[in-house]
């Protein structure tokens, strides 16, 4: 981390310079099987494009709140990125009523009606597929996002000392969170480069910096899984190998 990087956009970009090729976040569902790992260019096309989209299409604003409704996913992860990016505030599990847009899961869409502004629908189905038939009320995130432009600015800078995201009562800067991340990295002695596995949701700040802040800010990488507790003692120690996990987060209660 070097002192350019104020926000987790700015650690995104600073990561994206460094080495493009290396895994960033590899995503595991035990419900279902699916894994697709992407690596730092990978990720950072997913975000450009879902920035451009938020603030073209979507017309979002630095200091606009957007509920996201999404569970512990690759998708969600971009989400986050890309509101950094905008300077749009996330808030985890927010209103869906007090927020200007809102971004929500299959098991959401009812609450998500609530929002007056406009509303995305992600179907998280594997590599990213999309409804079998968008939901009334709602864009496809699969259908409008792939046209998107590969490369992104924003329209106006982004302020790091702005409120950028809110989750379990607590809103955070963006450099806020970077600097809690390394903290929590610090902390927990993650080392250097780690490889982090975390079955905790993104609903609480724990399961936020393990699954994806603590790894970004560290320069290294989160096998971030879903259902984590179908694997039982064997299937962890085999995906532990297997991901050559250099630190694993405390498992979800």
């Amino acid at each position: 981390m070097n002192a350019t990087e104020r926000t987790p956009a700015d650690l995104l970009s600073s990561a994206l310079a460094a080495d493009p090729a290396r895994p960033l976040v590899t995503f595991y569902d035990d419900a279902t099987g699916e894994r697709v790992e992407l690596s730092v260019a990978t990720f950072a096309n997913w975000v450009a494009k879902t920035a451009n989209y938020l603030q073209g299409d979507l017309a979002a604003e630095p200091g606009d709140r957007l509920a996201l409704l999404l569970p512990a996913h690759w998708q969600t992860a971009v989400w986050l990125l890309a509101c950094s990016s905008v300077g749009v505030l996330a808030e985890v599990d927010g209103d869906p009523a007090a927020a200007d847009l809102v971004v929500a899961g299959p098991d959401r869409l009812e609450a998500a009606l609530a929002c007056s502004g406009e509303r995305v629908a992600l179907a998280l189905r594997p590599l990213g597929g999309r409804f079998p038939q968008p939901p009334a009320g709602f864009a496809d995130y699969a259908v409008e996002v792939p046209g998107q432009g590969d490369r992104f600015a924003p329209f106006a800078p982004v302020d790091a000392g702005a409120a950028a995201l809110a989750v379990g009562g607590e809103e955070l800067t963006g450099a806020g969170i970077v600097a809690r991340a390394l903290a929590d990295a610090e902390a927990a002695g993650l080392p250097q480069a780690p490889r982090v596995l975390s079955g905790l949701g993104y609903d609480t700040w724990q399961g936020l910096s393990y699954g994806l802040y603590a790894p970004l800010v560290t320069g290294g990488s989160v096998v971030l899984c879903r259902h984590l507790d179908r694997l039982g003692a064997e299937g962890m120690a085999d995906r532990e190998n297997s991901e050559k996990i250099t630190f694993r987060a405390p498992l979800p209660h």
